[in-house]
């Protein structure tokens, strides 16, 4: 979404070009499926290691206590610790998450880490299995974002990722700079200068617009240089003129080419 008011709303990101990423909290409901996913998961884990230690304790007749420290042990190992280890492996997967497209990333957007995980384990425990889902249910509710009360305490957020992604529309010749175009002579610019002109041609509409007036007269002071004769006015119209006029240019190439090697091909077969 672009964002030329100068200001930036609470789920977006401002990156060192002062683009404006609006990124996407998952939904109450895809992160209610995917906690049911996991506590299912991590449930059937349980009762799976559970049946395991006890088989183990009986075997070696163990008393009574260390019949209870096994089963406190391999309750935190599987409630707290496989969380925290899937979390911390995948960065911010695990298995519900991944079945409904989401990440847990840190507030500014990076991946987490172990402190990460293990916060929203720990806190998870409480909010999840000792409320039965009430408490994360309710803060989910009330946030924003969607938080539960692990992501508040942890800095954390669920990230939706399989969001469309928008086709590029490839760069137009302003009508105004249709005459100069036929007159127009572009020399092949650095690919690096290229490169950033396309990038700056796709990231526009999401800049704020100060910063689309200074990066864009800066790029065309640098294309100028490559350009006769040069047409004036806005910058922006200038790099969308030069953009357009080059790939046209570079398509009547190519399929001039084309033709030719048809024209050669029963030659080059003979």
């Amino acid at each position: 979404m672009s964002n030329t008011s100068g200001s930036y709303g609470e789920d977006q990101l401002v990156t060192g070009e002062a683009v404006a990423l609006n990124i996407r909290p998952a939904s109450y409901v895809l992160r209610a499926a995917g906690l049911i996913i996991d506590v299912v998961t991590t449930v059937l884990v349980l009762i799976g290691a559970m049946i395991a230690v006890s088989a183990v304790l009986i075997r070696f007749d163990a008393d009574e206590a260390a019949g209870q420290a096994a089963i406190i042990v391999t309750l935190v190992l599987c409630l707290v610790g496989l969380p925290t280890l899937v979390e911390t492996l995948s960065r911010g997967k695990s298995l519900g998450k991944w079945a409904t497209g989401v990440r847990v990333v840190r507030d500014d957007g990076g991946a987490i880490q172990f402190r990460h995980a293990l916060i929203r384990a720990l806190v998870g425990f409480f909010e999840i299995y000792a409320t039965g889902g009430g408490g994360a249910a309710l803060t989910g509710l009330l946030s924003s974002r969607t938080k539960r009360l692990g992501d508040m305490v942890a800095g954390t957020y669920a990230q939706h990722e399989r969001v469309p992604q928008p086709v590029p529309q490839p760069p137009f010749m302003p009508p105004e700079l249709a005459a100069w175009a036929s007159i127009a002579d572009v020399a092949r610019m650095p690919d690096s200068l290229s490169r950033r002109i396309g990038q700056f041609l796709s990231n526009y509409s999401r800049m704020q617009p100060r910063s689309q007036a200074a990066v864009a007269a800066d790029l065309a002071s640098e294309a100028a240089p490559f350009v006769s004769p040069l047409p004036g006015g806005d910058p922006v119209r200038f790099l969308l003129a030069i953009t357009a006029l080059r790939r046209e240019r570079e398509r009547a190439a190519l399929e001039s080419e084309r033709r030719r090697l048809e024209r050669l091909e029963p030659t080059l077969r003979g």
